[in-house]
């Protein structure tokens, strides 16, 4: 249920609308984002309940009740009418100017970090991504390097000025990640990792929440009201394929998910290529296809020697592929009412 207030309605009548629900049973959310309160009532509203519709519409200040179908209520459109921006340090995503995250899979030592993140920054990315905690599906692989790779990320910030994107695997290592990185990625296996969520969900931290990859929008959109429901409003959603019978592919990338997502979603969606393709060679092309679909931003894996990379080495770009890959990008953006800064403009 969500309750729009009028324009200009005092906070008193405010307070007296969230007072109501709370006496009622629910929790109140208002929404911080839009130009009139809007209060997302939380709570399952049954037959019984439905009679409550009409007693906050009477209250002074309302302007309407609306009951919202969907089972998540925060991430859904009915909530938040206009499109969410979701803003970390200078970087917007969810505005016209689309965001690209890239950087290699796994932070594997500080002079290859810096030598990519100088690259990418060169070439026009927005943000580095890299990782410090690495869920690895044999126990034997590269693991990552914890804090000393946080710590290489922070030193990259530093040097070139990105904000720095990297994965969280447990709610333990949220706090300590957040002291060097600016947005926690929760990966594929953990969309569905609900103390995880409502962690992050605690946190004044933006999140990059992924699509696991046997879920459907709807399990994705509700993982997302998992960090929303806790009070935190700075969601970046991700599709980064699924698994279906076709093979040629790791993933199959659903590009249905992007037009959709923007349609049922106030949140900002980038699309990650690499993960999807799992070969280097798709990823500029699917990265172009998405960018036509709508869709925020991009998340790209480049390394700087990828055959001796530690992990997912196939489907990273070179940095002279990114270079190329982006000025191509920069020409799609431009058919589609969207931007890409050149690189003397993020520098």
């Amino acid at each position: 249920m969500i309750i729009i207030m009028e324009e200009g309605a005092p906070d008193q009548a405010v307070n007296e609308v969230i007072s109501m629900i709370e006496a009622e049973g629910f929790k109140p959310f208002v929404n911080p984002g839009v130009e009139r309160k809007v209060i997302a009532v939380l709570g399952v509203v049954n037959v019984e309940k439905m009679a409550v519709a009409d007693k906050f519409a009477a209250l002074p200040g309302v302007e309407r009740v609306t009951l919202v179908s969907e089972p998540y209520k925060l991430a859904s459109r009915a909530h938040h009418p206009a499109g969410t921006v979701v803003t970390v340090r200078d970087v917007t995503i969810g505005s016209q100017e689309l965001c690209v995250i890239a950087g290699p899979c796994s932070v594997e030592s500080r002079e290859q970090t810096l030598e990519i993140a100088h690259a990418v920054k060169a070439a026009g990315a927005h943000m580095l991504r890299g990782g410090a905690f690495k869920p690895r599906s044999s126990p034997y692989s590269f693991q990552g390097l914890g804090r000393e790779g946080l710590e290489i990320l922070a030193e990259a910030r530093e040097a070139t000025g990105l904000p720095v994107v990297t994965e969280v695997m447990d709610y333990h290592e949220c706090e300590q990640a957040a002291e060097y990185a600016d947005v926690l990625q929760v990966g594929a296996r953990n969309m569905q990792n609900f103390r995880l969520l409502q962690k992050i969900g605690s946190m004044d931290v933006a999140v990059l929440l992924k699509r696991a990859f046997g879920c459907k929008v709807e399990d994705l959109l509700l993982a997302a009201e998992y960090v929303m429901a806790e009070g935190n409003a700075k969601v970046i959603l991700c599709e980064r394929g699924i698994i279906t019978f076709e093979t040629s592919t790791r993933f199959t990338t659903d590009i249905n998910a992007i037009p959709v997502i923007k349609h049922h979603s106030h949140l900002p969606i980038v699309l990650d290529p690499s993960h999807a393709a799992g070969d280097w060679r798709y990823v500029a092309d699917i990265a172009l296809a998405g960018i036509a679909a709508g869709a925020d931003g991009l998340e790209i894996e480049v390394h700087n020697n990828p055959t001796k990379a530690k992990s997912d080495s196939a489907q990273a770009l070179t940095p002279e592929k990114f270079a190329e890959f982006m000025e191509r990008a920069r020409r799609v953006a431009q058919a589609v009412d969207r931007t890409i800064s050149t690189p003397s403009m993020v520098m």
